[in-house]
Parts: structure tokens; sequence; C-alpha cells
């Protein structure tokens, strides 16, 4: 953990990194998995790009942080209808991209796998781009399958403490799956999208080191950084999330580590003057991309000699 003594000093270091290896670019997120206009983005399709959930509201490890409730906001798929004609009718609607998504099974899996021609189809029929949240992958035919159904990048939580994986997701899997997986998806030339979520462990920092460990290994399109926001109707409600220092600190560790990867900051963190603290945080310590950017931020990019860009199309870990 970086001290606030050297993280001064680090964050520009860190800055200086983001202009050695990226163009003076930064990439701003307003994808339709909400409602979001401010001063400086206003979102023109919000059907641009959507969340599909592959079992509707169904998973069965009942997260402490979660409970079910990320999955409330995606579309659930009619299993009689299938997920091609699902994807046919939001593209004659406006959608251009889908994150394909859903519950998962004891073993951290998201049960893709009776899906996966007619998600080649989609790729090969639709023209979509399709981003794959898969959960662990620990079957060798199961990266094969991803591979040649020709998706656009998969995206999973990297989760580096036992504790956490056992305590918070009551998963039947160890951290060494986690790492096989990221392992199995980059021996098949996938485009990785990890995501480490800061806080985890009941607001704690405990495995998101190890996480970000194990993520260095291996050549990601993008890291996808996100902070746990205790939800209603769970039993994580009310516990207070990291710090933004302690953020800010992870931001800037993140950075000197994969100075050549791109570094974003995902849809979920808290609201308020935490959320604008963090996404300043995320601009100074050379980040390249942001979703759903708090007011201010897009300026506060310009004033740093960023040149912002903006999308609808894609998430934080779609990263056009």
């Amino acid at each position: 953990m970086l001290t606030s003594a050297t993280i001064k000093d680090k964050k520009a270091q860190a800055f200086a990194l983001r202009k050695q290896h990226f163009p003076d670019e930064i990439k701003f997120y307003a994808p339709g998995l909400k409602s979001y206009t401010t001063m400086e983005i206003e979102q023109k399709n919000p059907r641009a790009f959507l969340p599909i959930s592959l079992t509707g509201s169904a998973c069965a490890l009942d997260c402490d942080h979660c409970n079910k409730k990320i999955l409330e906001p995606m579309i659930a798929l009619d299993q009689k209808k299938g997920v091609f004609e699902l994807c046919k009718n939001l593209k004659a609607s406006g959608t251009e991209s889908v994150l394909i998504s859903g519950g998962s099974l004891k073993t951290g899996e998201v049960p893709f796998m009776k899906h996966i021609d007619q998600i080649k189809r989609v790729k090969e029929e639709l023209g979509m781009k399709v981003i794959m949240h898969t959960g662990l992958v620990t079957k060798e035919e199961q990266a094969k399958a991803l591979k040649d159904a020709g998706v656009d990048g998969v995206a999973l939580d990297i989760i580096g403490a036992q504790e956490t994986i056992e305590d918070v997701y009551h998963m039947d899997a160890t951290v060494d799956d986690f790492e096989k997986t990221l392992s199995l998806l980059s021996s098949y030339g996938l485009s990785l999208r990890p995501h480490i979520i800061l806080g985890l462990h009941y607001g704690e920092m405990r495995g998101e080191r190890k996480a970000l460990e194990m993520i260095a290994k291996y050549p990601c399109h993008a890291l996808v950084l996100v902070i746990i926001t205790p939800l209603h109707d769970t039993a994580m409600f009310g516990v207070e999330p990291p710090s933004p220092k302690e953020v800010e600190a992870f931001f800037v560790e993140s950075r000197l580590k994969m100075p050549d990867t791109y570094i974003m900051v995902g849809c979920s963190r808290p609201q308020g003057a935490h959320k604008v603290a963090v996404d300043k945080a995320a601009v100074e310590a050379g980040l390249n991309g942001i979703a759903y950017p708090a007011e201010g931020i897009v300026g506060l990019s310009k004033e740093m000699g960023l040149k912002p860009q903006f999308f609808e199309n894609a998430c934080s870990c779609g990263v056009e």
C-alpha cells in the first residue's frame, strides 16, 4: 500500500507512464445500463449497449454484496426464443452491442455453453459486438467454444483472497481457479477484460493486490476497477467502502504495475462526494477511462491535456 508521503510523487509517475504509453485521449462511457445525463455528457441512444442475463434472476451463489440485485436491470432471456432471436430484436430497435451475463452456478461458472451456438450466430449473422461475462472458465472446451464463437471480449471478476471467495461469494472455488481461468482464456487468445472489486470483503482491501498480481501476468485488453457499492437487501448494506485515498493508492499501483494496459473505472462505485474524489483520482493517476463520470471530470481531463472521447455502444469493459 502506498503511503500518503509518497502518493503525490507516485501519482505524477503514474500519469507520466500513461503519457508515455498512450495517446492523449481519455474514454468516457454512458451505455444504456442506466439512464445518465450531465452537463458534459448526454445519452443519445440508451439502447446502443444492453446487458442480457442468460439465467434471468436466478443465481446459485447468493453473494453477500449482490443477492442477485445485479441481475435485476438485465434483459432476462426467454429460454424458448433463445439468444439469437433476442439479439435480432434488440438490433432492430437500435442496439449495437450486448453484454451477455447471468447468474452463476456454485462453482462460479455462468452457464453459457448451451447458448454458445446462438452466440456465434449473433456474431456471424447480426454482426453485433458481444462481451461475455463468463465467471470462472476452468475447462478447455469452454475457452475453445468462446474463441470459436468469435466473441469480442471476456469479462470476469478476479478474487485474490480465499476467505472472500468463501465468506462473500459462498463459492466452491479457490484463488487458483481464478488464475487458471486467466491462463486458459489467454492461451486461446481471447480478449481479456478482468475486473477487480475494491473493498469486496465487507469494505476491506484484502485480496485486491493478489488479484492485480495475477492479472498482470497475462495480456489483457483492459483492466476494469470497480468499488464495492452496498445495495439494499444484501448482507453488505451499510458497509463503508474503501476511502477515496485507499482507492487512489490502488489506482496508482495498478498503473505502475501495468503501464501499457488500458485501465478503466467501471460502472459500480459509491455516489456523491466519494465518486467525485475517486473519478478525479482516476484521471490524475493516469487511468484511461471512466464509466458514467462525475460532473466536472470531463473538464478536469481537458485541463490535464487529455482529449475526451464518448461512447454509448460499449461499457468500460468494451473499450472501443
